[in-house]
């Protein structure tokens, strides 16, 4: 089912709560399904995005998955380490705890150097990709270009990060904080991936049925919204 979403020919929401009855709420207004936020679950709890420990963060989207019946997919960060292969587990793991999707990002924790190389950003996603597939069901894996949330706002090499992590595998293709419309068309027409679209952070601001009106116009047939981060 949440990757059946995924093909649709328009936009469609998926909202992100940070604890169970947040989920239920979105459940009951009518929502198809929804993510986990690493950003609302550390806050929700005192501490810096970022800081979580797997074991609390895989907890947490195990909570969130029992709390209703629609799909859910998990906010993975890094998938909790550097190497491809820490990666890999990650993706086992957050399968094993009831998610039907998963992101990992190219955001490396540190300011000093805050996003991989893209060789090595790819291979995380390589390794991700090939975790899932091997899983007994479909897990829908998104890609995530984290530039424009670390004070890089570089349109070209950000294409160039999603068709890397298109070629290793990914299923879903994300770039949070793109600034305009023209930046959302750019990244779609590059791409042959869904492409995820945040709103609530910095950058352009959609609504469902303006971003539907403009995907009749601008071909961004696979444009999907989110929640916050």
């Amino acid at each position: 089912m949440f990757r059946s979403l995924h093909e649709r020919e328009s936009a469609f929401i998926i909202p992100n709560p940070w604890d169970r009855g947040g989920a239920r709420l979105l459940a009951h207004l009518g929502f198809e399904a929804l993510a986990t936020t690493s950003m609302g679950f550390a806050f929700s709890g005192g501490q810096r995005d970022g800081t979580v420990r797997r074991e609390d963060m895989l907890a947490h989207v195990a909570a969130i998955v029992s709390a209703t019946e629609l799909p859910v997919s998990a906010d993975l960060e890094k998938g909790f380490g550097d190497d491809p292969e820490t990666v890999a587990e990650t993706i086992r793991l957050a399968a094993d705890a009831g998610v039907v999707g998963g992101s990992i990002e190219d955001a490396t924790g540190d300011p000093a150097r805050p996003i991989f190389e893209m060789e090595h950003a790819a291979e995380r996603i390589r390794a991700a990709a090939e975790a899932a597939r091997k899983l007994s069901f479909t897990f829908t894996l998104t890609g995530r270009a984290e530039n424009y949330l670390w004070g890089r706002p570089d349109l070209a090499d950000t294409i160039r990060r999603l068709q890397a992590y298109q070629e290793a595998g990914a299923d879903v293709l994300y770039a949070p904080g793109l600034a305009t419309k023209d930046d959302i068309a750019a990244v779609v027409s590059s791409v042959d991936r869904p492409v995820n679209v945040v709103m609530g952070l910095q950058g352009v601001q959609l609504s469902l049925a303006d971003s539907r009106r403009w995907e009749s116009s601008a071909s961004a047939w696979a444009a999907r919204f989110a929640g916050p981060h």
